[in-house]
């Protein structure tokens, strides 16, 4: 059986399709497991045993359709159900599939009303229940993330004394949306409550300059990370530390995936959305109680309130894993 899997986006949300992959491709025999997405994820896939074939949108959609036909496909897995996928499916005639189902009516009933009628489930059993008509069933394990063995981090080679294996926190300080990061104000003030940890500051090259003002205000030993390392080599990172701050964002997924212990910061958004750390152990920074939250199920470039309590009272002053 050939089954195509579709999610084109994003880093988070494509870590937490792997379970459904990795149950795809080890329950049904003989299954031949493709995953179409854009070329900035295909390096998510490349130490995977669970992909057997990347489908790559680097063109129109229309070249992509073209490659997805000539492969004859058994079924369809829509882990993405949005106008792109859908037109996808439609454009694979006679192959049966299903979309996994987003909530969206739930979710704009949380935002806009507070009112909540989500169900209390995680959103991998959303995506997992997408594969159901193919007898797929939950096997007791959570994410998945492989780093190539050339990817690892050698940390007596890479960062200063003092950054020992599973003796250092780290904290992903990076968000796409602003109102998912913690103003950099509560960053030091959470870096200073963790010493005397070492901590390394993890983030994209968009957050080197936040990590370096950080890196600056600290006490503590501290390692500014971001824009330093590749994904993987984040990833490597995470893996090697005692346990992960981070906001609602990939890096906590990828944590996610090695079972790391895991402090959760939520500011706009919220865990009854259903995508927080997938069976790990971890805890849900968060600010209760705001008539405001969430007003979004994305995020926003500023606080669309102006006071962005989410984020400006959380109370990082407590007792973390020693």
């Amino acid at each position: 059986m050939k089954i195509l899997v579709l999610r084109f986006s994003s880093i988070g949300d494509i870590v937490l399709t792997t379970p459904v992959v990795r149950q795809l491709k080890t329950q049904l025999p003989g299954a031949q497991v493709h995953f179409a997405t854009k070329p900035a994820f295909a390096k998510l896939f490349e130490a995977s045993p669970y992909v057997d074939k990347l489908h790559l949108l680097s063109g129109s959609l229309g070249e992509l359709v073209r490659e997805l036909r000539a492969e004859r496909f058994d079924f369809i897995v829509d882990l993405h159900n949005n106008l792109r996928t859908s037109l996808i499916r439609l454009q694979l005639p006679g192959v049966p599939g299903r979309a996994f189902d987003k909530l969206n009516w739930q979710k704009y009933l949380l935002v806009r009303f507070k009112v909540n009628q989500l169900p209390p489930v995680h959103i991998v059993e959303r995506y997992r229940a997408a594969a159901a008509p193919l007898g797929v069933r939950d096997d007791g394990k959570g994410l998945d993330y492989f780093i190539p063995a050339s990817q690892e981090v050698d940390l007596a080679a890479e960062l200063p004394a003092g950054f020992r294996p599973w003796e250092y926190v780290a904290v992903a300080i990076g968000a796409q949306h602003a109102t998912k990061r913690l103003p950099v104000e509560k960053l030091i003030e959470l870096v200073t409550n963790l010493a005397p940890r070492p901590v390394v500051l993890l983030g994209g090259p968009e957050d080197e300059s936040t990590g370096h003002v950080i890196q600056l205000a600290a006490t503590s030993l501290i390692f500014n990370g971001c824009g330093q390392f590749s994904l993987h080599q984040s990833a490597s990172l995470l893996r090697q530390a005692q346990f992960v701050v981070s906001h609602d964002t990939g890096l906590m997924h990828i944590a996610s995936a090695f079972k790391k212990e895991i402090y959760s910061v939520w500011g706009n958004t919220v865990p009854q959305f259903g995508m927080y750390p997938y069976r790990t152990k971890f805890e849900a920074l968060e600010v209760l109680g705001l008539p405001c939250r969430p007003c979004s199920k994305i995020g926003f470039g500023q606080c669309p309130q102006g006071h962005f309590k989410c984020m400006r009272e959380q109370n990082l002053a407590r007792e973390w894993p020693s």
